[in-house]
């Protein structure tokens, strides 16, 4: 079997330079496996957030199909060794590096940052009230969870086929996102902000 220590080894702490260089010249997926609301807030620009206190190797998995597929990712200090440990538990080994300091390196470096705009449910309700339900309205939960109960004129678009289902989404119109939790709806709205959706 092989040993996740000597894959810690391999796996490099980058500065915002090197992380950005890393980014530009490798086509590597990067991976922010904070929480979703701390994400939110300041993020790598065309990162994706998958958190680590989730369900985090089933949706790297689901979402990133290639094995190969070079990684780089941010994390908390104390998260990285189980990022690493559970990336390479499900086999993505080619993981280049992480940012080293986290988010706070990236700022300090002055690179630029992305956010996402998350609303409380309260807020959501009176924009839906004043536009009488004509919102565009993506939930990202299973078909199962969306049949069982989901907000009225609401569209299913599951997480896990969201790619083949970008149509889906308005470049030109907002698009309210939501899951169960605020866990999904964030990967997902990670994942329009990367391919140029900025009306979330």
């Amino acid at each position: 079997a092989k040993s996740v220590e000597n894959i810690k080894l391999k796996v490099e702490a980058l500065s915002a330079a090197a992380f950005e260089t890393a980014a530009n010249e490798t086509g590597a997926v990067m991976i922010d496996t904070r929480a979703p609301q701390i994400f939110a807030a300041g993020f790598v620009p065309n990162s994706i957030n998958i958190g680590i206190k989730g369900d985090f190797a089933p949706w790297v998995g689901t979402l990133i199909t290639d094995i190969e597929q070079s990684i780089l990712f941010i994390a908390d200090e104390e998260s990285i060794n189980d990022v690493i440990t559970r990336l390479s538990r499900v086999g993505y080994d080619n993981i280049i590096g992480y940012l080293k300091g986290g988010i706070e390196t990236w700022i300090k470096a002055g690179k630029e940052i992305d956010k996402i705009e998350s609303i409380s449910a309260e807020t959501f309700a009176k924009t839906y009230k004043e536009a009488n339900g004509n919102i565009l309205v993506k939930d990202v939960r299973r078909e199962a969870e969306y049949a069982a109960e989901h907000v009225n004129e609401a569209e299913c678009v599951t997480l896990a086929y969201m790619s083949k289902n970008m149509d889906a989404f308005s470049k030109t119109e907002p698009n309210y996102i939501h899951c169960g939790s605020g866990y999904r709806s964030m990967i997902a709205a990670s994942i329009l902000k990367s391919r140029g959706y900025d009306n979330l």
